[in-house]
């Protein structure tokens, strides 16, 4: 009774692998995050339907300690690819963490690039900015030369005529009569108005 148990128990087991084997041969594998298209599976397990390979023992006792065995066997190999499997994902992890320090130190590297670049940028326009003051400051200078030239020329044109008119009004002083001598001449050009 305890053989067929046991018997019974490990078709259940093997169907149960052998079914969770055929459906993930058959559907096809699909990861959220590391599909990774060139991942080698491992080859069916020999444990598997390995236990009715054999002659069925004979006797309960015998069936249990082929069975721990068997059992052993499997939690050794699956302890070593659990392993692999660790060791595999710190590689993948220290592999990201290398790619995210290159692309950090690239990043860095470029942000160091683009600051030379504005400060080169800022050199050439603080070198433009100062050309275009001189030369702003040369044109206000060359302008205002040119109105004190304007200006000058002006003053003097003033000057000439305050002196003619200076000029004239002596020569037309000449002419003039003092107040003494102002009534008399009043009265002979009264009388005589062909010398006015």
């Amino acid at each position: 009774m305890a053989m067929k148990a046991a018997a019974v128990l490990l078709r259940r087991t093997t169907n149960l692998h052998h079914r969770a084997l055929s459906t993930c041969a058959t559907e096809k594998p699909y990861h959220h995050h590391d599909y990774n298209p060139d991942h080698v599976y491992l080859k069916p397990t020999p444990f598997i339907g390995s236990f009715l390979k054999d002659d069925t023992p004979k006797n309960p006792k015998e069936a249990y300690r082929k069975l721990a065995l068997l059992r052993r066997d499997y939690d050794k190999q699956v302890k070593v690819i659990r392993k692999e499997f660790i060791e595999e994902l710190n590689l993948k992890q220290l592999e990201k963490a290398r790619k995210d320090e290159a692309s950090k130190a690239e990043l860095l590297r470029l942000r160091e690039e683009r600051k030379k670049l504005k400060a080169a940028a800022a050199v050439v326009r603080a070198a433009e900015r100062k050309a275009s003051d001189e030369e702003f400051r040369l044109t206000l200078a060359k302008e205002k030369a040119e109105k004190l030239k304007y200006w000058r020329r002006r003053q003097n044109a003033i000057e000439k005529k305050k002196i003619k008119k200076r000029e004239l009004i002596c020569q037309q002083s000449a002419q003039w009569i003092a107040e003494e001598k102002l009534e008399p001449k009043i009265l002979e050009a009264v009388m005589d108005s062909k010398v006015l």
